[in-house]
C-alpha cells in the first residue's frame, strides 16, 4: 500500500483555447548562444525532441520558457524571474539586450512576444517623458519596487498613529479614577503598552518611577500624555513626508505606465543584474506582443500562463530558485538545517504548471480517482444512471502495467496495487514496482488529474529509468494519453529521437552522437 502525504491542489486551468510555441530565439542568456529553434505546427505527432550532449543548455532554455511564459503576469511568481535573471546584465553603452523572442500560434494567428531587459536610460531618451517629467533623475523603473515598502511603511506609522491616539484617550479615562490602588494598577499596565510605542522618551522614565511606587499621581499621567503628542507630531510628520514621496512617485510611474503604453510595451518586474543578491534591482524585465490589441496583452499572457507546463526530475538545478537554495546544493544539511528539496517542493506548491516526476505522486493519484468518482455520481444525479469514468480509469491503469491493478483504498487515503497471476491475486507493494514504472505511472496521472489539454508541455530528460524500448514508447504514449498537447523533450536519448522523423528532432550544440539502438520495431 503506498500511503498519501500532503495534498496537492489544482491548477487553475483555460479550457478550449489552444497553444503552440512556433519558435524560441535566445541571443545570449547563460550557456546560451544565437539560440534560434522551431516547432512546426503542422507536424504530427506535435512531438518534439530537443538534443545535445551534456553542457548544452537543454534545461536553461526549457527553465527559460516556462518562467517567462508562467510567471510573467502573476505578482506572487515575479521573484522566480527575478532570480532566473539575476547577473543578466545590458551591455555597456547599451540601453537594452533582448532576452527571449517567442512566437506562440494561439489557434487563429501567430502572435510573437520580444521580452527584453533595460535600463533606466531606456526611459530618460524619451523626449515626452521629459516634457512631461521635469525631474529627470525621476524617470526610473526603480519607483515600482518600493511601492510594496512604503505602504507597509504607511500602514505600520497609521498603526501608531491610531495606537497613540487612543494611549491618549485611555490616560483621560485613568485620571478620573478616584482609587489609588486601581488607578495606579491601570496606568501601569498602560504605561508598558506604551513603552512600546514611544520610545527615547521620558515614558521609559516615568516606568521606573511607578515600578518604585504604590501609587501614580494626576501629574505623571499628564507627562506621559505630553510625551505621546510629542510623538505623534513626529508620526504625523514622518507620515506626510512618506505619504507626498509616495504620491510624487505614483504620478512618475503613471507617466511611465502610459508611455509604454503608447510604445506597445508591457512592464513585467525589476531585478538584479548584480550575481550577489542586493536590494538595487537596476534593471527591468519588459516585453511586446506583435499583432495584438495591447489591452488584450494582459488576457493573453494570463491565458499562456495556464497552458505552458514544466516537468523535470528533482536532482536538476532550477534556476529560478532563489541563490540561497541552489547553494544549498554544497552544503551540509546538518549545518543548515535546510534541505534544496524542500525549496523545490515549496516552489511547485506556487507553480501550478510545475512537477516533478522522479517518484509515484499518490497525492495526483487518489485526486484522480475522486474526480472520476465524483463525475460518476454526477452523470448519476442528471441521468439516473452512474458513469464509467471510474471503471475506465482503472481499466486504462491496468493497461499501463499489464497484469497489475491498481485502485484506490477505502479510506481514500492510499492506493493499493494488486497483481492478477495464475488466477491468483497477490497485494503488491512499492518495491515491487520499477523506477521506469513509478515514473511512467507518473507522467500518465499527472497529465489526466490536471486534465493538460492544448498546452505547451516542456519535459526534461524524462528518459530517466527507462529502458531503451520505453524511451522510444514514451513518444506513442504522450500521444495516447494527451494527444492535444504539443511537447518538447529535452533529451540526452538517440532511441527516443528515432520514434520521430529526423525533421521533428531539434538540437543545440553540443549535439547529440548517434550510437546502436536497442529498439524493437512493433508492428
Amino acid at each position: 500500500m503506498i500511503v498519501a502525504q500532503g495534498f496537492n491542489k489544482k491548477c487553475k486551468l483555460t479550457p478550449g483555447v489552444f497553444m503552440h510555441l512556433l519558435r524560441v530565439q535566445v541571443p545570449d542568456f547563460r550557456g546560451l548562444k544565437d539560440i534560434d529553434l522551431t516547432f512546426e505546427k503542422d507536424f504530427f505527432p506535435k512531438i518534439f525532441p530537443l538534443g545535445s550532449q551534456n553542457g548544452g543548455g537543454k534545461s536553461t532554455l526549457l527553465q527559460l520558457i516556462f518562467v517567462l511564459l508562467h510567471c510573467s503576469v502573476d505578482d506572487d511568481k515575479k521573484p522566480f524571474l527575478q532570480n532566473l535573471l539575476q547577473g543578466f546584465k545590458v551591455d555597456d553603452g547599451e540601453d537594452k539586450k533582448n532576452l527571449a523572442i517567442i512566437d506562440i500560434w494561439n489557434g487563429e494567428k501567430i502572435v510573437q512576444i520580444v521580452f527584453f531587459v533595460c535600463k533606466n536610460s531606456f526611459l530618460k531618451k524619451s523626449h515626452s517623458l521629459k516634457v512631461k517629467i521635469k525631474n529627470t533623475e525621476s524617470i526610473t523603473f526603480y519607483p515600482v519596487t518600493q511601492f510594496k515598502v512604503m505602504e507597509k511603511q504607511i500602514a505600520d506609522l497609521e498603526a501608531i498613529n491610531n495606537s497613540l491616539t487612543l494611549s491618549s484617550h485611555r490616560l483621560d479615562t485613568i485620571k478620573n479614577i478616584e482609587d489609588n490602588q486601581q488607578r495606579f494598577d491601570t496606568a501601569q499596565r498602560e504605561f508598558r503598552f506604551l513603552q512600546q510605542l514611544v520610545s527615547n522618551s521620558r515614558v521609559s522614565a516615568l516606568i521606573s518611577v511607578v515600578n518604585s511606587k504604590k501609587n501614580v499621581s494626576i501629574k505623571e499621567i499628564e507627562s506621559a500624555q505630553n510625551e505621546i503628542q510629542h510623538r505623534l507630531e513626529e508620526v504625523e510628520n514622518n507620515l506626510n513626508d512618506l505619504k507626498n514621496t509616495y504620491a510624487s512617485c505614483e504620478e512618475v510611474w503613471e507617466n511611465i505606465v502610459e508611455y509604454l503604453t503608447e510604445k506597445n510595451l508591457t512592464y513585467i518586474c525589476n531585478y538584479s543584474s548584480e550575481k550577489i543578491s542586493n536590494n538595487q534591482q537596476n534593471e527591468a524585465l519588459l516585453c511586446h506582443l506583435n499583432d495584438i490589441d495591447r489591452k488584450k496583452t494582459n488576457d493573453f499572457l494570463n491565458i499562456l500562463s495556464d497552458k505552458i507546463f514544466l516537468a523535470a526530475p528533482s536532482t536538476q538545478v532550477f534556476l529560478f530558485l532563489d541563490r540561497a537554495s541552489r547553494e544549498l546544493l554544497f552544503k551540509s544539511h546538518s549545518q543548515t538545517n535546510e534541505h534544496y528539496f524542500d525549496k523545490i517542493q515549496k516552489a511547485k506548491s506556487q507553480l501550478k504548471g510545475f512537477f516533478t516526476y522522479d517518484f509515484l505522486d499518490v497525492d495526483l493519484l487518489i485526486e484522480a480517482f475522486k474526480a472520476a468518482r465524483d463525475k460518476d455520481f454526477k452523470e448519476a444525479i442528471e441521468t439516473g444512471k452512474y458513469g464509467n469514468s471510474y471503471q475506465t480509469l482503472v481499466n486504462e491503469l491496468r493497461f499501463l502495467f499489464s497484469c497489475k491493478t491498481i485502485n484506490i483504498d477505502k479510506d481514500l487515503s492510499a492506493v493499493t496495487l494488486k497483481l492478477d497471476k495464475n488466477g491468483e491475486t497477490i497485494e503488491l507493494y512499492p518495491e515491487d514496482l520499477s523506477h521506469g514504472e513509478l515514473k511512467r505511472l507518473s507522467i500518465y496521472i499527472w497529465l489526466k488529474s490536471r486534465n493538460i489539454k492544448d498546452a505547451i508541455v516542456l519535459m526534461d530528460e524524462i528518459e530517466i529509468a527507462f529502458h531503451p524500448d520505453w524511451q522510444y514508447q514514451i513518444i506513442s504514449d504522450l500521444q495516447e494519453w494527451a494527444p492535444s498537447n504539443q511537447y518538447i523533450l529535452a533529451t540526452h536519448s538517440y532511441a527516443l529521437c528515432e520514434a520521430l522523423t529526423p525533421a521533428h528532432v531539434k538540437e543545440i550544440e553540443p549535439k547529440l552522437i548517434k550510437q546502436e539502438s536497442n529498439i524493437r520495431n512493433e508492428s
